[in-house]
């Protein structure tokens, strides 16, 4: 088997790079390294490795961008696995196997020595993931905090909260949309319509916190126009989960997912990466990804 450790040079502290590279070469497996250039490296050099159908494991060494370039390439091949070794700022997926994530996927042999599961995909226009699509205010925020990067001495916590700032206290929250789930039909200004497969998005944030990624069931919700004091007093709750305790206030539906057209251009958030159009169809895809992680790790809801 082989096994391709595809690092993303930019991401993490200064010197992870190369202590990663040293761990790599310490283990005792037939390791390959391969530094991505540019955004769409780890997507093609996933697939290219996939599409040799030989058995091979894919390392995704960075954040979730990096992961979701790995599992666009290896999806739909049985015969590929990805896992994410996280050396960047943001790794949510990996928050679904508990406190302890980052310790356990940055030990490299327990990591290539661990089981593997099918892991379902959510299809937005096209683009795979494997964790949350969110439209919306919190969709926004995600986007919008990239320019706010480049102002000086702001650093990516400061960027996302001008961003907040700016996307709820001086814009609208909410947008007219047209949203069609399963039996709910619905017209009017939503402020976030959220599809889970994973559980985690946004730094931390927990919508569905029993969801699994596996049962090839989406969990969707969505949230009409509310105010911006309604939003600032629900926005907690909804970070935890407790979207149950909120029915009048937060719609929810279990299915195959969501279409959500607007009056004009939407911008959704597939595991982190931007897709932009009017129209989003937000589908469970017929294909799969493999997923590898530690032996003694589970991602079985909490509690």
């Amino acid at each position: 088997m082989r096994h391709i450790f595809i690092i993303n040079p930019m991401a993490g502290k200064r010197g992870s790079t190369k202590k990663l590279e040293a761990d790599i070469r310490a283990l005792d497996v037939p390791a390959e390294i391969v530094l991505t250039q540019e955004t769409g490296d780890a997507r093609r050099i996933a697939r290219a490795a996939a599409e040799t159908g030989e058995d091979v494991r894919l390392y995704a060494c960075g954040g979730d961008g990096t992961l979701n370039e790995a599992v666009n390439g290896a999806a739909g091949c049985p015969n590929a696995a990805v896992t994410n070794v996280p050396i960047g700022t943001g790794n949510d997926f990996l928050k679904i196997f508990g406190r302890d994530y980052r310790a356990g996927f940055s030990d490299l042999k327990a990591l290539s020595e661990g089981p593997q599961a099918a892991m379902d995909l959510i299809d937005c226009n096209g683009h795979l993931g494997l964790d949350i699509v969110c439209t919306g205010v919190d969709a926004r925020i995600a986007v919008d905090k990239d320019g706010y990067k480049l102002l000086p001495l702001v650093s990516g916590m400061g960027a996302y909260i001008f961003s907040l700032v700016a996307n709820v206290l001086f814009k609208p929250i909410a947008v007219p949309t047209v949203v069609d789930c399963g039996d709910l039909h619905f017209e009017g200004e939503t402020t976030i319509v959220c599809v889970c497969s994973g559980r985690y998005y946004g730094g931390g944030f927990m919508p569905v916190g029993d969801n699994m990624p596996d049962d090839g069931v989406l969990e969707t919700l969505v949230i009409p126009k509310v105010s911006r004091a309604t939003f600032f007093r629900l926005v907690g709750k909804y970070a935890q989960g407790k979207y149950r305790d909120y029915p009048e206030l937060i719609l929810h539906r279990r299915g195959d997912g969501a279409t959500v057209r607007g009056e004009r251009e939407l911008v959704a958030v597939v595991d982190g990466e931007p897709v932009r159009a009017k129209e989003l169809v937000i589908r469970l895809s017929e294909k799969k990804v493999n997923f590898f992680y530690p032996a003694g790790m589970a991602y079985d809801p909490p509690g």
